[in-house]
């Protein structure tokens, strides 16, 4: 039985004749990752024994073996990563695997079209990711003092008798937290919206969970950015001076990158 190939990503033929793939160990951790040149497209791949990575096997051990599949996963990134700062990269997501090189050669040959229009898109820009926490209690407390539905709902209920006025105040703590949820909703389209002028195309994901983070603030806002490489800077810098402005509020913005453009490229395996 011939061996698994093992796929990290694609490249443009004519960046892998410019730029030599450095020495880097493929998903075994024994072999090597090379470069297998289909025509104008080039794969990286590295080789696995059939038995030891059948398909039954990675999924037992994705499901059952958290110490491997933390050491795989990592290798796929950081390997991935390398690659991504050397060339203009289409990246596979982790255990992209095909039997044979026939197999790759066919499909690459059949998403050929596909494949060029996400290199001429990715050609000399760049993956960015933003997250924005929020500190909920403090600016809870900005919105109670100073949310204008709010203040309208105080003066309604100020002028029921106190009876109604028990009953209706209880209501005040569930109407903050909807204005609160409002206002970090408005707040992180605006930046959102004010960053994508610079960008090329802006992409809003699912939040994590302070499970995931690891951090006692929540995560308000989740976004990726492909920018122009001469725009970086201005990015960067925009975020910055977002975080001077409204950090004493309770904002607190992560930028991070350059990632491979997972987001921003497309390939069918």
């Amino acid at each position: 039985m011939s061996n698994l190939l093992y796929l990290y990503g694609l490249i443009p033929s004519h960046e892998s004749t410019t730029t030599p793939l450095p020495s880097l160990k493929g998903f075994d951790g024994d072999g090597v990752i090379y470069p297998l040149r289909i025509g104008d497209v080039t794969a990286f791949v590295s080789e696995l024994d059939a038995d030891s990575y059948s398909e039954e096997t990675i999924s037992d051990k994705i499901n059952n073996d958290m110490e491997w599949l933390q050491e795989k996963a990592f290798h796929h990134h950081e390997t991935v990563q390398q690659l991504a700062q050397l060339y203009t990269i289409v990246p596979l997501k982790f255990c992209t695997l095909y039997k044979n090189p026939d197999s790759l050669i066919t499909t690459v040959e059949n998403h050929k079209e596909k494949l060029h229009e996400s290199f001429q898109l990715l050609e000399g820009n760049e993956e960015w990711n933003l997250k924005i926490y929020c500190n909920d209690e403090q600016l809870k407390k900005k919105v109670s003092e100073s949310n204008a539905t709010i203040e309208a709902k105080r003066q309604e209920i100020s002028q029921l008798p106190p009876g109604r006025q028990f009953f209706e105040k209880k209501k005040i703590d569930e109407l903050i937290n909807q204005e609160l949820e409002n206002e970090k909703n408005l707040f992180c389209e605006e930046i959102h919206g004010k960053l994508k002028k610079i960008s090329l195309f802006g992409s809003i994901k699912k939040n994590w969970s302070k499970d995931v983070t690891g951090r006692k603030e929540k995560m308000a806002w989740n976004s990726v950015f492909l920018l122009p490489s001469a725009n970086v800077e201005e990015f960067i810098e925009e975020i910055k001076l977002d975080e001077e402005t409204y950090g004493l509020n309770g904002w607190d913005f992560e930028v991070s990158g350059p990632w491979p453009p997972y987001h921003f490229s497309s390939f069918t395996s």
